[in-house]
Parts: structure tokens; sequence; C-alpha cells
């Protein structure tokens, strides 16, 4: 749901205005409780963040783990700015380093962290396997890697809508030509044991939002997921997958799911595994 590093076949099918990278900081804060609950990491040790984006995981990681020594990794060296900017507008002596390259050809040594942390950016990836496989040389022998990603399935509504079940379908379909897959979350657990990893455990973290949730039906049912689908409608529509009245009717419609008397259902998968040696 976040950004991709790699300079894939498409590209971040989401694009990188100012208006993606603020979903991209709703996104964050709506689902810090689900994505980093469980996740810190002991003062001192070494933390790779790949593919941090304009940072909206970065000031998570650093608020729940203020003692471990952090690098956060982007191949966009402007998102990096924005990332940089957001972590020391509020935690100005955190001193994290930030590198800009590219999640294929990292350039660190090997085992040279103890833990790595890859958030919404497997999925736009057009080799996850390989980029797993190579963040797990820079990752010391017992050392542990957490991984979390949605999957576009898993996302069913109340009322219900052909209309934005197949704008959903929309945004899928554009992001697998771009390289990447918006259904990641079902396989994240076979990847990473192709990838070489042991101890692979995944955990469903589920979010519902209805009537007695009003803050997240506004932060995550509109602010993120039904803002995410919106920002492809100039690609559906140039690519011929609907027409404008379609998709616009498809949004609407997830609009109405937020209402107070509509519901929301996602899942994400977080994962973890350590790096056998």
């Amino acid at each position: 749901m976040e950004t991709t590093m790699t300079d894939g076949p498409g590209g971040y099918v989401h694009g990188y205005s100012g208006r993606e990278a603020r979903r991209l900081g709703d996104q964050a804060d709506a689902l810090a409780a689900l994505v980093h609950d469980g996740t810190a990491y002991p003062a001192g040790s070494r933390v790779l963040e790949a593919g941090c984006g304009v940072g909206a995981q970065t000031v998570h990681l650093v608020a729940r783990s203020p003692g471990a020594r952090l690098t956060a990794v982007d191949l966009s060296r402007e998102s990096l700015e924005q990332a940089r900017a957001r972590v020391e507008g509020s935690f100005p002596a955190a001193g994290v380093r930030w590198r800009c390259a590219d999640l294929r050809d990292l350039p660190f040594g090997d085992a040279e962290f103890d833990h790595v942390f890859v958030c919404f950016v497997l999925e736009h990836l057009p080799d996850p396997r390989a980029v797993l496989a190579g963040l797990r040389r820079v990752l010391r022998p017992g050392g542990t890697l957490t991984a979390v990603e949605g999957d576009h399935g898993s996302a069913f509504f109340h009322p219900d809508s052909a209309h934005a079940r197949a704008a959903i379908a929309h945004q899928v379909a554009l992001q697998a030509a771009a390289g990447g897959d918006a259904l990641l979350g079902r396989r994240l657990g076979p990847l990473l044991a192709e990838a070489g990893y042991a101890r692979v455990g995944v955990v469903p973290r589920t979010v519902y939002a209805d009537r007695a949730r009003p803050g997240l039906r506004r932060a995550f049912t509109r602010d993120t997921f039904t803002a995410m689908i919106e920002s492809v409608r100039g690609e559906a529509v140039a690519a011929g997958l609907a027409t404008p009245a379609d998709f616009d009717r498809g949004v609407a419609d997830l609009h109405r799911a937020a209402d107070a008397d509509g519901t929301f259902h996602y899942t994400f998968f977080k994962a973890t595994a350590v790096n056998p040696g």
C-alpha cells in the first residue's frame, strides 16, 4: 500500500504527489498500533528500514525503539528528503542514517544489521523473493526480519457494490502491470521461506471499521483505502479498464462504506522470520 523502492516496469502506481505523501502519513498513523504492535528493537541494535518512502513508518519505528541505530533506505532522493524532514520534525535527536539505494543492490556489507523492517514495499516489486534474499545477506545470522503487507482480496464492505469491487480490481490490475502484486499478503510466508529464512511466522492483522469506530472509518476506509483506489482513476480510464462514470461510481460506493451505516474490512499480514546464517 505504500511505496516502491525500485524502478520496476511501471513505477509506483499511486504516484509521488503531495497528496499521496499525505495519504501515506494518514495511513501510517491510522494503522500504527496494528503495524507496530510487538515490534521494538533494543537500544544499540542496528536496524535497517528497507524502503522508507516519505518516512511514514520511520517516525513510528523511532518512537517505539528510540535507542536503536536506524538506517533508512529508499531509491527516491525526494522521498528521503521528505522522510528526513518528517522524522526531524518529531524527533530532532533521532540520528537516523539516510541512504539512497536500490533494494536490489544494497550498499552494505554482509551481516551489517541485527534487524530488518520492511512495510508495504514488497507488493510493488517485480521480484520480491530476490529482494528478500538480498536483505538476508545484510542481516546477521540470528537476526530478524519483520515484513508487513496487505491483500486487496481481503477487502469487503457494506453496502456491497459491484462498481466498488470493480474499481479495486482495476487497481490490482494496474499494480500487476507495473510489476507488483496487490494480493501479496497471502503469499508473504512462502516468499520468506523461499528466500531462505527460518522460523517464519505470519499473523493476520484485521481492520474493521463501522459506526462504533468513527475515527477508523474516516482514517482508514475513506482517507487510506478509498483515497488509494481513487488515485489510479486516470490510469484506469486511460487503460480502458473503466469509463469515468463507472470508476467514479465505484469510488462513491466506497465512500458510502465509510458512512455511519457502512462497514469495511481489510486484512494485513505481519510476518517475522530469522536469518539462519
